[in-house]
């Protein structure tokens, strides 16, 4: 249901001194995307009327990543505090009744939260609705002193709190919801009274409560959501919550997850019922994987897909490619963007594959490398052969037919095209096209010298006693 009364306002216009980073705070990633795109993801199915970032530190970079998300991004130039950021996107709100408000350091937030604190806003008739959350130890955040029941009374930053108030363990998230007619009056009351001479939001909420207008609290369910992430130690527990979570659905869904905690899951990826993926695994981008799958430890696939019964031997690199069922990758596998194999094919330890597609059935099973080849079903590419695609301005093809025996230690100089049944001797260096059904073989003519070794050993033995002799006499002249 859309909310069309409904504007979202998400600041971003902070650099993130703590971070020591050159990259704007909400570009830094958690869970597999910026902080930035967490927080537009989960205010998407609120469907409001417009969703608007204030933006300031790295303006460009940030509103490159906002606008294709539908965001509109606006500048905030000088930032002089979280009430001149909802001053700078008023024209952009429009003409918007509600309008909530979130911090773009603040990932964890969910859309049932911001969908609850909505509700209670528009049930209690209020000018502002705080969401808050209950931790143990407040260290370091603005309190939410209350009046009665559900209604905030101020919200008291740590460096003013009174010593009753600092037994306060109910804080300020920094998310709000604002009924907008009621805020621009309250944040031109709202002075820059501090020692960073900024205009803050929470003192434009205080300013309504001592209006006596509606202030009331939401408390969010799960004290997480509300963490923001000012320092790279923070950076780091989010981003484990977000993994714990993708790791857990997962499990749900059917999937085994050996030693889950070493595992690294990004949250596109999808997996088929009965996969087993071992520790130290690593799943990112839009990786898709069927059932019954196995991935074995250390392995990393990015933005592979795998049909069903797939096996992913240790040690493995999978990127940008399609895998049909029942291949067997690996160990120490290497595929490449463009990499098709199709059902039943097999791919050895260290063998690497770019930009090919390799027939059902087909294997390559130790030492080789596929670059830009097309090769047929049932095929044996032998140890140590090598497609030689580059000529060092051009990539070329490599053609391979169905049936084809390829011996080991071969270089295939593209362009080159074997046909069907086709054999290739050995250390063959192939630099023409081998026909259907014919031998292709292009090495030296082998040829043996009897006596030639022993000859050799008796050389070498002479030589070495000439040298010990002169060594010695050396040492006596000394």
């Amino acid at each position: 249901m859309k909310n069309n009364d409904l504007a979202i306002v998400i600041l971003a216009a902070g650099k993130g001194t703590r971070l020591k980073s050159s990259l704007a705070k909400v570009l830094h990633p958690a869970g597999g995307r910026s902080l930035i795109e967490q927080v537009l993801r989960s205010c998407a199915p609120l469907k409001a009327r417009r969703t608007i970032v204030v933006v300031g530190h790295q303006a460009e970079k940030v509103t490159a990543v906002v606008e294709p998300l539908g965001a509109q991004a606006v500048p905030q130039q000088p930032q002089r505090g979280t009430g001149h950021a909802m001053m700078v996107a008023r024209r952009a709100l429009g003409n918007a009744k509600l309008a909530i408000v979130l911090a773009g350091d603040a990932p964890l937030i969910r859309t049932e939260t911001l969908q609850a604190l909505l509700a209670a806003h528009r049930s209690a008739n209020a000018a502002a609705t705080v969401l808050t959350a209950v931790l143990a130890d407040p260290s370091g955040y603005g309190r939410i002193v209350r009046k009665s029941g559900d209604h905030v009374a101020a919200i008291v930053e740590e460096s003013q709190l009174t010593d009753a108030q600092r037994e306060i363990n109910e804080i300020n998230s920094a998310i709000y919801c604002f009924s907008p007619q009621k805020l621009w009056p309250a944040l031109a009351r709202v002075k820059p009274n501090n020692k960073h001479r900024e205009l803050y939001l929470t003192d434009a909420v205080g300013v309504l409560a001592s209006q006596g207008e509606t202030v009331v609290a939401q408390i969010a369910g799960d004290a997480r959501e509300v963490l923001g992430c000012n320092t790279r130690a923070d950076l780091s527990a989010v981003d484990r919550i977000f993994r714990e979570a993708k790791r857990d659905a997962l499990m749900n869904a059917g999937v085994t997850i050996q030693l889950p905690e070493t595992v690294l899951v990004d949250p596109d990826v999808t997996a088929g019922e009965d996969t087993v993926i071992e520790a130290g695994v690593q799943l990112l981008g839009a990786t898709k994987i069927g059932a019954r799958c196995t991935i074995r430890a250390g392995s990393v696939l990015a933005d592979a897909v795998l049909g069903d019964d797939v096996v992913i031997e240790a040690h493995s690199l999978v990127a940008q490619s399609r895998i049909d069922a029942d291949v067997v990758i690996g160990p120490f596998a290497r595929l490449r963007g463009g990499t098709h194999l199709k059902s039943g094919s097999r791919i050895g330890n260290f063998v690497e594959v770019k930009n090919s597609t390799v027939g059902e059935g087909t294997k390559a099973m130790h030492l080789t490398y596929l670059g830009d080849a097309r090769i047929g079903n049932k095929t044996n590419i032998g140890a140590g052969t090598i497609t030689c695609n580059y000529d060092g301005f051009h990539k070329h093809p490599t053609t391979i037919g169905s049936g084809v025996f390829i011996g080991s230690d071969s270089a295939l100089v593209a362009p080159v095209r074997l046909g069907d049944g086709a054999y290739v001797g050995a250390g063959s260096t192939i630099t023409e096209n081998v026909p259907a059904g014919a031998l292709g073989i292009a090495r030296g003519r082998q040829a043996n010298k009897a006596g030639w070794a022993a000859k050799k050993r008796r050389e070498l033995a002479a030589s070495e006693k000439v040298g010990g002799s002169k060594k010695k006499s050396k040492a006596r002249r000394r």
